[in-house]
């Protein structure tokens, strides 16, 4: 398998790397999420006209430059090294995944290309856990119009959206894959409920209640009841850019621990030449680059059959997960106290990563995920030991 990036990914690395290393430092991040808007508008306008990131991976056909998964891997994780808090994932990956893949969308793509549109995918319920099929938000026909009622939980992005993307059931019993379908409707919207909150990684999120809200036909996109088989490659595609967005976090963390231990001293001599460190140190690169393999074959086998997909992302999730809390906790405790605090970076980014073990379901449920897709041996079948 070739995990090699061509000339063109390594010039869209490093440009990216470049420009934030330039314009996007810990303490421009931690402002712009400390703000009531929670993102800076003039970054996602570079990202659209400078940059050119949101539209790498978009159809030509709207504006965008034709790439795949192996682009947007390069940009989440880039954009994981430098804390960015602009919502890349949630935008341009689930939600222009989304979108791509059904008809009719055309137009709000080129605003997601422009930057001018920017999503929130409302998909988790109260009561489905993190499963996205378990839809019980309802929506009926009113004469040409559609009428939805429900609710929905941690919606990310909100107040930098435009646009929400939201599952409703149209048929079907509450955990079917069929008779969910798609809708896109405004911000504002007459008989939405939106409460909204600061997770814990200083972002911010909120929850939705609809109550009997009226929306025209158009905003349904794509076939009625069918919205599931553009979704659910989709959250494939999210699942692979979070991870590489965890890795690049990580990268930053081993970087910076692996600096500190360079120079804080003790005993008359740098911490990071005491050889339990040293280990502990080693133990962190593991499993950063396992993680990093996690990485690309998720990324890779995003176009495979459905089920080889799944468990690829599934497989990545849980290993990045699992890295994510060894590697935070291991950075945080060998800065000491240091490490929880406002001024140093460690703490911003182990905060980033424990939110991520459970963005998109956390370990247990991919676990589970995973075991549900994997075929049984022929000995278990037959019910031999």
């Amino acid at each position: 398998m070739d995990f090699s990036l061509t000339a063109e990914q390594q010039l869209l690395r490093d440009s990216l790397a470049d420009w934030l290393a330039d314009r996007y430092d810990l303490a421009r991040s931690r402002e712009a999420a400390a703000s009531e808007a929670g993102w800076q508008p003039e970054v996602w306008r570079a990202f659209a006209d400078d940059l050119g990131i949101l539209g790498a991976t978009l159809p030509e056909e709207v504006g965008g430059s034709g790439g795949g998964p192996v682009e947007a891997m390069v940009i989440a994780e880039q954009l994981g090294r430098a804390l960015v808090v602009e919502p890349y994932v949630d935008t341009v990956v689930l939600g222009g995944g989304v979108l791509r893949r059904l008809p009719g969308a055309g137009d709000v793509l080129k605003g997601v290309v422009a930057g001018s549109v920017r999503i929130a995918p409302g998909l988790l319920e109260p009561t489905s856990g993190h499963t996205a099929h378990s839809v019980a938000t309802t929506a009926r026909r009113d004469g040409g119009d559609w009428v939805l009622t429900g609710a929905k939980a941690v919606v990310p992005g909100v107040p930098q959206a435009t646009h929400l993307l939201l599952t409703a059931r149209t048929s079907g019993e509450q955990r079917d894959l069929d008779g969910i379908s798609i809708f896109l409707l405004p911000v504002e919207l007459p008989g939405l409920q939106v409460h909204r909150y600061r997770t814990i990684d200083d972002r911010h999120a909120a929850d939705l209640v609809l109550d009997d809200v009226q929306v025209p036909a158009d905003a349904l996109l794509g076939e009625e009841g069918r919205g599931w088989t553009a979704l659910a490659p989709a959250l494939d595609e999210a699942l692979a850019a979070l991870t590489a967005e965890a890795v690049g976090c990580m990268r930053t963390v081993l970087a910076d621990t692996v600096a500190y231990s360079k120079e804080r001293r003790q005993f008359g001599q740098p911490i990071g030449s005491f050889q339990a460190l040293q280990h502990r140190m080693v133990d962190m690169h593991l499993e950063v680059e396992q993680s990093v393999a996690a990485m690309y074959l998720a990324t890779l086998r995003l176009g495979a059959e459905p089920a080889e997909r799944a468990r690829a992302t599934s497989a990545a999730k849980v290993t990045v997960s699992r890295a994510a809390r060894f590697v935070g906790q291991n950075a945080v405790q060998l800065h000491g106290g240091m490490g929880m605090t406002q001024e140093l970076a460690i703490g911003h980014y182990f905060k980033r990563l424990t939110a991520i073990e459970y963005e998109l379901g956390p370990a247990d449920h991919h676990r589970s995920r995973y075991a549900s897709l994997t075929p049984k041996p022929r000995s278990a079948e037959r019910g031999e030991d």
